[in-house]
């Protein structure tokens, strides 16, 4: 049985502890023997990651921009089918070949046209008391009564031609026969007359111009009948069965068009499953839901019950345990498993999760203290991206957030990699200015996590430079950038942290709530709105209680 894929995958616009730790837990489940787990993003990378991936020879994770189960998820692609053209026979053995319910039927340019039930079938062979002629009635062509028989053909006029008719058994003596003639006003053009080796009965169905003579239990046929029925351009076959048996097949011959049932809605594959579930399936009775593209071709079918199975979609969140920081989607499928070193959010599983939450400078730490835990030695690739990500977490071991742990994890990694840590964190934090090789709104959103506390929520995003040059030319650009990302997520305010990674010091440009604003005690630079945070290096141990604090001190909170 092939082993659905695990996702291991970082918050939305990652940043390189986020991509490293998806990385590495990834590879510290395969040297578990769990080779399912698939490292993921769901974000751009940026020059940071990039440099530090190539210098590790390591491929960039799979993008995943959204995990919502929709119905290209449950959808069986490629179903069995039925045409207009097939006879109630053909629908019913694929029916009880494949243990099904429901065909969807099909024109010749695989446009839908319905759905055929066993439910729909089982009504139309269902005795009709006060109905007798609709128990008799079939629309079909004898090329089709031919092959649903199986029978062997004497002779057949136009046995294409698509009819209604009528089937009538010819087994009572020849003088009820002839007064028989006119019972339900059948004309014999229309008939089928269905007999035995009765010569006389084949002779007077012959003088009559009958549609199609139908000889049962394959028995021998006189010349000349064969002869007669020839000449009079009447169709004569021979069936393998008997009377019963073939007045029954013959039923079954009927073209499935006229007990298609429509289709009241046709779904999308990219609907969503909750979607689907509340606007229409809770009250459908339909035994099959069709997938259709944009020209009402067929693409797959799911059932009521495809819609109560679980997701199989599975996911194991690293560097973050908040929704608003996850992957689209990620409450509607399996979170297995969450390792961060972030402060523990509003998060909640419907059932319970392996929770890692250890308070160092990086997730990365974590993942690499596992692999020492479980006496473990990670590829040396996976060792120099794991040390990568806890150099660029805690500003090469100087963040505030930085631990013993830490410390230990890098000695640890360091000869793995064959990597010394100075060099790894020149290369870091020389890979390019953010600012320079980006637009303004994507220095905004590149590492931006929105916060919420109440019923309000702010966004902090920042970057790391050597210096603050390039910010000041460009501080005019990244305001207004700001500005408008808080306007366009309705956030009460919104903040951006520079950070100076060789002075170990910070800018914050902060737009949005006046009373927020007012309260920060912080210096402010030569420009209104942006602050000098001296020795603030730090969004989640230092910027982030900071600004929690300011909410309560002005009544948010």
């Amino acid at each position: 049985m092939k082993t659905e894929p695990v996702y291991v995958i970082g918050h939305k616009n990652p940043d390189a502890d986020s991509i490293c730790s998806a990385v590495g837990y990834a590879a510290f489940k395969h040297a578990q023997g769990l080779k399912q787990y698939v490292p993921a993003r769901c974000g751009n990378s940026n020059a940071r990651i990039d440099a530090i991936l190539a210098k590790f020879k390591t491929p960039l994770p799979m993008f995943l921009g959204d995990v919502t189960p929709r119905v290209k998820d449950i959808m069986k692609p490629k179903p069995f089918t039925a045409k207009l053209k097939n006879t109630c026979a053909e629908a019913l053995a694929i029916i009880d070949k494949y243990d099904i319910r429901a065909l969807p039927v099909l024109d010749d340019d695989h446009g839908v046209q319905g759905v055929i039930t066993i439910f729909r079938l089982g009504e139309y062979f269902t005795p009709k008391i006060n109905d007798p002629l609709e128990m008799r009635r079939v629309n079909t062509c004898i090329s089709d009564v031919i092959r649903a028989l199986d029978a062997k053909v004497i002779c057949a006029t136009n046995p294409d031609s698509i009819e209604e008719l009528f089937i009538r058994v010819g087994a009572m003596d020849i003088r009820s026969f002839d007064k028989s003639q006119s019972y339900m006003n059948i004309p014999a053009n229309q008939s089928v007359i269905i007999v035995g080796d009765r010569w006389d009965i084949q002779e007077k169905s012959i003088k009559l111009g009958t549609r199609l003579i139908v000889i049962t239990g394959d028995l021998d046929v006189d010349a000349d009948i064969v002869e007669h029925a020839k000449a009079e351009g009447v169709s004569l076959i021979v069936s393998p069965h008997d009377t019963a048996t073939t007045a029954w097949i013959i039923r079954t011959a009927t073209l499935i068009g006229s007990l298609v049932e429509p289709v009241k809605a046709n779904y999308r594959p990219d609907d969503t499953i909750a979607m689907v579930r509340r606007r229409t399936i809770e009250q459908s009775t339909a035994p099959l839901n069709l997938v259709t593209d944009a020209q009402n071709r067929l693409l797959g079918v799911f059932s009521k019950t495809d819609l109560l199975k679980p997701v199989k979609t599975r996911l194991v969140l690293v560097d973050h345990n908040e929704m608003s920081q996850a992957i689209d989607g990620a409450h509607e499928v399996n979170i297995e498993e969450i390792i961060d070193h972030h402060r523990i959010g509003s998060f909640t599983t419907d059932q319970p999760i392996l929770f890692r939450n250890e308070p160092v400078g990086s997730t990365s730490t974590i993942i690499a203290d596992l692999f020492r835990k479980h006496n473990l030695k990670p590829e040396a690739n996976v060792a120099g991206v794991l040390m990568a990500g806890v150099i660029a977490d805690t500003l090469n071991l100087n963040s505030p957030t930085t631990t013993q742990t830490d410390h230990e994890v890098v000695e640890w990694l360091a000869p793995i990699a064959d990597t010394r840590r100075e060099e790894l964190a020149e290369l870091i934090f020389s890979s390019g200015s953010v600012i320079l090789s980006e637009a303004p709104d994507k220095v905004i959103s590149l590492d931006s996590k929105d916060y919420t506390h109440g019923e309000e929520t702010f966004s902090v995003s920042q970057i790391e430079e050597l210096g603050f040059d390039n910010f000041w030319k460009h501080d005019d650009a990244l305001m207004e950038a700001l500005e408008e990302y808080r306007k366009t997520n309705q956030l009460l305010f919104s903040a951006l942290l520079v950070t100076d990674v060789n002075k170990q010091n910070s800018l914050m440009a902060i737009v949005g709530d006046r009373r927020v604003i007012e309260t920060i005690s912080y210096p402010l630079s030569k420009k209104a709105g942006i602050f000098v945070l001296k020795s603030v290096v730090s969004r989640k141990k230092q910027l982030i209680p900071y600004l929690t604090s300011s909410l309560k001190n002005v009544g948010i909170l």
